[in-house]
């Protein structure tokens, strides 16, 4: 299992509602969830693979900011 984790800009329930349809189409059947109260908003992604470049660039298209924190 690989869980990988994400410094991004959703800081409101309104972005997180842009945001979800995307993750959801994405990330199909794979456990993600946001930690809104984190300074770094962090998205959190369980997985048996890595989504990492692809998930950065699909979020990049909805002006939605996004790094992968190591």
């Amino acid at each position: 299992m690989i869980i990988s984790v994400y410094k991004t800009d959703v800081n409101t329930k309104s972005k997180l509602r842009k945001v979800k349809p995307v993750l959801n189409r994405i990330l199909l059947g794979v456990k993600w969830n946001f930690d809104l109260d984190d300074c770094d908003k962090i998205l959190r992604v369980e997985s048996d693979k890595s989504y990492s470049e692809f998930l950065i660039a699909e979020l990049h298209k909805i002006e939605v900011y996004c790094e992968e924190l190591f």
